[in-house]
């Protein structure tokens, strides 16, 4: 990733319970304080970071922060999945009251995809509801996760099964910080890249075809209009269904397989990957089955292969199917799947869990047959 700073887009999302925007550029951390002041309330703001994170960018932000008036607070937990827990989150709630946080008063949550998902249910609860800015450091945080208001903690039983919608007050994602971002981790987070491409952006597919994501060649221009655009997408899909009662599940693509094989991995697969190849997984399942096109189920599994990510997976059908029975798409003997029917045309299905079991077995572990 070259060039000279570039100009900061900005995407305004607009759901009903929140108007916020979302501030796209090459270094913003250090504005980080300013846009936080503009968009929130209150004298305190908070950060929540990882223990990797913390130590690469907290004291820009807290030092932005502070020169935009607001009194600092850091609380850190140790990076990883592993710490996505009910136990983190109390240490948080105990910890932003600990810092005397009012609900006048905002966190910033500093980081990935577990921060994010962290301090924003912790905002949404902790005085039953304080103003949260989303600060992404991964590139699937802030193509993805940051953007939306889904805030939640793993449960042993499964992923992201206690949380909350909770918008934040404003995103603020610096494309810088993905130069620290290892070449494992920026591929992993392409799989949520391609997935909104296949969503509603067949442009957007074809280009990143053309010029992978994680090839290390884009300029710092393309790299903020990319993810602008996935900003975008995810916006109008949002904007139109705030609490996922309909095209918002369009946004679960590749997840239902996607979330099975991830928590088989004991999470040790990175969720990009997971939805990568629970994406392919799906598709060429109903291919096989005459349900969708084969054309597309081979344009997914060649532009997902072309970065590096998995395109199918090894674990045994049983096992995907009984941790997809515990996702939470599923609804009583049913569960809603994402039928891809050429790029950038999907539609929302509810199957029953008979006919899950047969997209598995036609679209999963297929290098063995």
């Amino acid at each position: 990733m070259t060039g000279m700073p570039v100009q900061e887009r900005i995407v305004t999302v607009d759901t009903p319970s929140r108007t916020y925007d979302v501030h796209v550029g090459s270094g913003m951390l250090e504005q980080v304080g300013p846009l936080v002041r503009e968009a929130c309330t209150g004298e305190v703001a908070c950060v929540i970071s990882d223990s990797t994170v913390a130590q690469l960018y907290a004291d820009r932000v807290l030092a932005s922060l502070a020169s935009a008036g607001w009194k600092t607070a850091l609380l850190t937990f140790p990076a990883g999945e592993a710490s996505k827990r009910i136990s983190t989150y109390g240490k948080l709630l105990e910890g932003l009251a600990a810092a005397g946080l009012t609900r006048d008063d905002c966190i910033v949550a500093l980081g990935g995809g577990v921060t994010g998902d962290m301090a924003g249910f912790a905002a949404a609860t902790y005085l039953r509801g304080c103003e949260v800015a989303q600060v992404p450091t991964s590139l699937l945080a802030m193509v993805d996760s940051s953007v939306g208001g889904k805030t939640a903690v793993d449960l042993e039983a499964g992923k992201n099964l206690a949380g909350a919608f909770f918008q934040p007050s404003i995103v603020v994602a610096d494309v810088d910080c993905l130069d620290t971002i290892s070449h494992d981790l920026i591929t992993d987070s392409c799989g949520e890249v391609i997935k909104h491409a296949v969503l509603s952006d067949p442009a957007l597919f074809d280009e990143l075809g053309r010029t992978p994501l994680n090839g290390g060649d884009l300029s710092r221009d393309a790299l903020v209009r990319i993810v602008a655009r996935n900003v975008e997408i995810k916006r109008d899909v949002v904007d139109a269904d705030e609490r996922e009662q309909g095209l918002r599940q369009t946004l679960n693509l590749g997840h239902t397989i996607g979330h099975a094989i991830e928590a088989a991995s004991d999470y040790h697969l990175g969720h990009g990957s997971s939805v990568a190849a629970g994406m392919c997984c799906m598709a060429r399942g109903l291919a096989r089955l005459g349900e969708t096109d084969e054309d597309v189920a081979r344009r997914i599994t060649t532009i997902v292969a072309r970065y590096g990510l998995p395109t199918d997976t090894d674990v045994d059908h049983s096992v995907l199917l009984r941790l997809a029975h515990s996702d939470k798409k599923r609804h009583g003997d049913s569960i809603n799947i994402v039928v891809p029917h050429a790029i950038g045309s999907v539609s929302v299905e509810k199957v029953s869990c008979e006919r899950l079991a047969s997209i598995i077995d036609a679209g999963c572990g297929t290098k063995e047959r």
